[in-house]
């Protein structure tokens, strides 16, 4: 864990894995933080990558900056981050609105990105009514606290099954959302409302790309994967069964096998 100065923003991150290896910056969704990774990070550096897991700005260990965080600004955060390590190329991967985020890091610095990995997210920009949703949801967060939404959407992060049947990964998951501090949360949602389409740069990528999701994913559905994996020219689909919309966190071993086999590959 170390503080660094990236986009003007102290960005905290761990910095894991041989410094010699390949590196890989996991990018955290809404409303999580980089300890999220947990699973992959071992995996990963036990496998001989350098593997960066950053806090976004407003999340986790890293400062709030008030009002509005837009998905550049945070992939800008996470370039300067990559910079100041002296990473020239990464395999960038995210999850939900962390893949998002990836997206928005292949548009504006191409070149920072060796492969991608995106998993239970869409490249859509947001519709009007969720637009108003969205905005919404910010101000809810700020006027209730984060633990009424916690609850509200425990059952649609994980598959409902595996918030009964795995007790441990809902406390994990409900923790780090009831953690987050509501006014970097609601940044987040106001940004993320303005999101671009991302199809159009996708569509044109010549890296390979891993797109990732949960048979019983109900934010991102597998037909969304789908038509994202089939947008993309040299990408490769694995669906994980027994997962919601964080199987990194509901099947970690299927996730991870899924992971280092499209990294061996590269």
């Amino acid at each position: 864990m170390n503080p660094q100065f990236g986009n003007g923003v102290n960005v905290f991150f761990d910095d894991l894995g041989p410094r010699d290896g390949a590196a890989v910056i996991l990018i955290h969704g809404h409303p999580f933080n980089r300890t999220m990774w947990a699973p992959q990070t071992a995996a990963l550096t036990t496998a001989g990558y350098r593997v960066i897991t950053p806090d976004l700005r407003g999340y986790g260990e890293s400062p709030v900056v008030p009002g509005k965080a837009l998905l550049a600004d945070l992939a800008d955060d996470l370039a300067a981050l990559l910079a100041r390590l002296g990473i020239e190329r990464a395999v960038v991967g995210g999850v939900s609105m962390g893949g998002q985020i990836a997206m928005e890091l292949r548009l504006r610095h191409p070149g920072v990105v060796r492969a991608l990995v995106l998993s239970d997210t869409s490249p859509v920009p947001e519709t009007e009514d969720g637009k108003k949703f969205r905005r919404e949801l910010a101000e809810r967060l700020l006027a209730e606290g984060m633990e009424p939404y916690a609850d509200e959407v425990i059952d649609k992060m994980l598959a409902p099954y595996n918030v009964i049947g795995m007790p441990e990964a809902a406390a994990r998951v409900s923790a780090m959302m009831c953690a987050t501090d509501p006014e970097g949360a609601a940044a987040a949602l106001r940004g993320r409302a303005e999101r671009p389409d991302y199809r159009p740069v996708l569509a044109e990528a010549a890296e390979p790309c891993l797109v990732l999701v949960g048979a019983d994913d109900v934010y991102t559905p597998v037909a969304e994967a789908e038509a994202l994996h089939a947008l993309m020219p040299h990408s490769v689909l694995t669906v994980i069964d027994g997962a919601g919309h964080l199987p990194g966190v509901e099947q970690p071993e299927a996730f991870n096998r899924a992971l280092l086999d499209f990294l061996a590959g590269l």
